[in-house]
């Protein structure tokens, strides 16, 4: 059978379009390190979410070598966390899910677009190279301020990246005589150990203690502070681990004396 030339060519052209097409297909869903949704997580209760072990605590925790998995709740209007932070040079692993209505969880510039569905979880894997700063929007219609409702992803370079959780834990008042105890806790959620300084200062008192935290651990420490070096009045404290800072004020205060100033005269 003899075929035209022309017809040769047409041939050629809709092969080359078809190796094209089935390329491009392969390099989106594969090339760029993005997996499809999987269906293998386990349900979750969306009313009760603050007790999950997985989205009680929305974060991003290390699990291997530049492997890290992130825990995402969205919600009218919102994200949790806000922003997410990785490194660069990662591979990370996005759980999602919904605490209230179906939204979407869509970062811009990328191929990461999944629903987040009460109840379900998406899973999502993703490498990011590059540092750079991403927006996280819902592309599924879940309210009156749908419009509104965005989110941020940080990919940082390494050297800036830290999974450090600060809180403390302190009282409002304490007596001349008593002491106050500031109970420090340092969440890590690195693999690495994390070697640093727990620093209180509390009105003219500063006070460090040198501690390390395990990997994937918390640790607690409690740094005591005698009230009578402090003299009576209000003093704010901050307590610093790294760049991480709590703040409030402590009042010490004498009860006899305010007993005997607020007491009634009978005559």
């Amino acid at each position: 059978m003899n075929i035209h030339t022309y017809e040769k060519v047409w041939l050629v052209a809709a092969m080359l379009l078809i190796v094209t097409f089935i390329a491009t297909i392969t390099y989106g869903s594969v090339g760029l390190g993005i997996a499809m949704v999987g269906d293998q997580e386990p349900t979750v209760e969306p009313t009760e979410l603050g007790d999950d072990e997985r989205f009680g605590d929305p974060r991003v925790e290390q699990v291997g070598e530049n492997e890290y998995e992130a825990y995402v709740v969205a919600q009218t209007f919102s994200y949790q966390p806000d922003p997410i932070e990785v490194p660069e040079n990662s591979r990370v692993t996005f759980y999602v899910t919904a605490r209230d209505v179906i939204h979407s969880f869509s970062i811009v510039g990328t191929n990461v677009n999944t629903m987040a569905i009460p109840g379900e979880v998406a899973e999502m894997t993703v490498e990011f190279d590059e540092a750079g700063e991403y927006g996280i929007v819902c592309n599924e219609y879940c309210g009156p301020d749908h419009h509104n409702m965005e989110g941020e992803l940080h990919v940082v370079p390494t050297e800036e990246f830290d999974l450090t959780d600060l809180s403390v834990d302190a009282p409002d008042e304490v007596d001349p005589d008593g002491d106050a105890e500031f109970t420090v806790e340092i969440e890590n959620r690195q693999l690495e150990d994390l070697e640093t300084t727990v620093v209180l200062e509390v009105g003219d008192e500063t006070l460090e203690e040198e501690i390390v935290v395990p990997g994937g651990e918390t640790t607690e420490t409690t740094i005591v502070v005698d009230a009578a070096d402090l003299g009576e009045g209000d003093h704010d404290w901050t307590v610093t681990v790294d760049d991480y800072e709590e703040t409030g004020t402590l009042s010490v205060i004498d009860p006899d004396a305010e007993n005997s100033d607020g007491g009634d005269d009978d005559e």
